[in-house]
């Protein structure tokens, strides 16, 4: 329902801005990148918050309250109320104030609440579909359960996304945008609500006190290296008390337990370099992360160009609305992975999970190549036949490929980067990996506003004034813009590929 409530705004967000505000093609696409780039890099610095300080539970429940205040402040701003109908109606100080609300709550609601489903299966039992009673897999299932679950998360969430984006777009176009926002809204209250009746049947994980916390680590790891500097050898009293307590807890009986103490126990060095070993990943999967922000702006404003028509009838399909092919492609082949897919990889690659975590995001990094690829010479035809043609456009069921190729490329990188950045980093930190998941998504975005700032400066015409991005979409040249971020991706797979080869999961 988040989801829904979320797509909801964001997916038709560049009509409103373009058609009720007025911005140019332009500077709507930056407004929402910079919008969901903000969004999206929250999460860092709340999930630090709700790592250190705070539960999961409680930073859920504040957050999506929040939340649902920024969508209310959104509704409320898109209606003309009857005691002040001469007020401005479309003030772009409220509605980035409403909006910037949102990004708030949502930076803590979603990897909190991501962190808190995964832990819902710590210490749970096998799962019946696991057969093998040797003592030397027991941790296959386990792993089994973790990508089970992220990949029916992104199932989920897709599930509401198609919502959002399909029937919410209808009703802006048709109804007007006070309904279309309020209807969000209100789906977020009611998951609250739900939310809340569920809490019996939580399992509530509580912080041990001598863990510590983020901000704690970070002192006692500039202390540590400060005693490096200055006196030469290492102050590594509290961690040598902490390696002789393991060396004993390493007679017990429970050797499960013992490895999760070790996981659990504070080691700033240790956090540190396993953080900064998901940096090469982190930045090659930023340009799939600005690809990722093309359906919400450009992708909808090619749509808006092409003819919407369903056969004779006058009823027009809203340009956002082709978004919903995205979450239908997932939602329709997201079970044909593990009950096809991943049998048949399996004969090849004799791996339990078909293939492993990189080489699923690898395989979506390549389909999103070949999706921008295919956006080119779609945008290329259009372009030709509204030249040659006058009045005759090209059917917007043009863009389903490009769409469509897109969603498959989610089913491998998104999930893949979830399960990565979860299961790569030490257990009391897991709310920080999803931030790091999310925030690739926030810096791309950011990066795909400074591209089309420097693209719209190095391309602008001193005689026309007209750019790749004009809002004459007969004079723009998205075409290009699709071609360069096909080669750059391209680039970064490579790299991905080179560095696949040299790395090694954590154990």
């Amino acid at each position: 329902m988040e989801r829904f409530a979320f797509k909801g705004v964001a997916s038709n967000l560049v009509t409103y801005l373009t058609d009720v505000m007025y911005m140019s093609n332009s500077s709507a696409a930056k407004f929402v990148n910079t919008w969901v780039g903000f969004t999206s890099m929250l999460p860092l610095i709340v999930a630090t918050l709700a790592d250190s300080y705070w539960d999961r539970y409680t930073t859920i429940l504040a957050s999506s309250v929040l939340y649902a205040a920024g969508l209310l402040a959104l509704t409320s701003t898109a209606v003309k109320w009857p005691w002040n109908p001469t007020a401005k109606k479309h003030s772009i100080l409220s509605l980035s104030w409403s909006l910037y609300m949102i990004s708030l709550g949502q930076g803590g609601y979603n990897p909190s609440l991501q962190a808190f489903g995964a832990d819902q299966l710590e210490n749970e039992e096998e799962l019946p579909r696991t057969n093998n009673n040797n003592s030397n897999n027991t941790e296959e299932p386990k792993k089994d359960n973790k990508s089970l679950f992220f990949q029916w998360w992104y199932f989920g969430i897709c599930c509401g996304s198609l919502m959002g984006v399909s029937v919410m777009s209808y009703i802006q176009d048709t109804f007007g945008w006070g309904l279309g926002f309020a209807i969000p809204t209100f789906s977020m209250i009611a998951s609250i609500l739900m939310f809340l009746c569920g809490n019996r049947f939580y399992k509530h994980k509580h912080k041990r006190n001598e863990d510590g916390n983020f901000f704690e680590d970070i002192v006692r790891s500039i202390k540590s290296t400060v005693s490096k500097l200055v006196n030469g050898r290492n102050n590594g009293i509290e961690y040598t008390k902490v390696e002789l307590e393991l060396q004993e807890k390493a007679l017990c009986n429970n050797q499960d337990e013992v490895i999760q103490h070790e996981e659990e126990r504070v080691n700033p060095l240790r956090d540190a370099k396993i953080i900064l070993r998901l940096l090469p990943v982190w930045i090659m999967l930023l340009m799939f992360a600005v690809i990722f922000q093309l359906p919400v702006t450009f992708f909808t404003k090619q749509g808006m160009a092409m003819k919407r028509n369903i056969g004779n009838f006058k009823f027009e399909i809203p340009p956002a609305a082709l978004q919903s092919s995205i979450t239908v492609s997932i939602i329709v082949l997201m079970p044909w992975y593990d009950t096809f897919f991943v049998p048949l990889v399996r004969i090849f690659t004799r791996n339990e999970k078909g293939i492993s975590v990189m080489q699923r995001m690898g395989i979506g990094m390549f389909l999103s190549v070949i999706a921008m690829i295919i956006a080119a010479i779609t945008e290329r035809k259009r372009m030709e036949i509204g030249k040659n043609n006058g009045e005759q456009l090209l059917s917007i069921y043009w863009l389903l490929p490009q769409y469509i190729l897109l969603g498959i490329s989610d089913i491998f990188t998104v999930v893949g980067m979830q399960e990565y950045f979860y299961s790569e980093v030490p257990v009391r930190m897991r709310t920080m990996g999803i931030a790091l998941y999310t925030s690739i998504f926030g810096v791309g975005s950011f990066l795909s506003a400074l591209l089309i700032s420097v693209i719209e400066c190095l391309t602008t015409s001193k005689e026309t004034h007209d750019n790749w991005f004009s809002d004459d979409m007969s004079k723009a040249r998205l075409d290009k813009y699709y071609w360069f971020l096909a080669f750059t991706s391209a680039i970064s797979l490579v790299a991905f590929v080179i560095f696949c080869r040299f790395f090694r999961e954590r154990k």
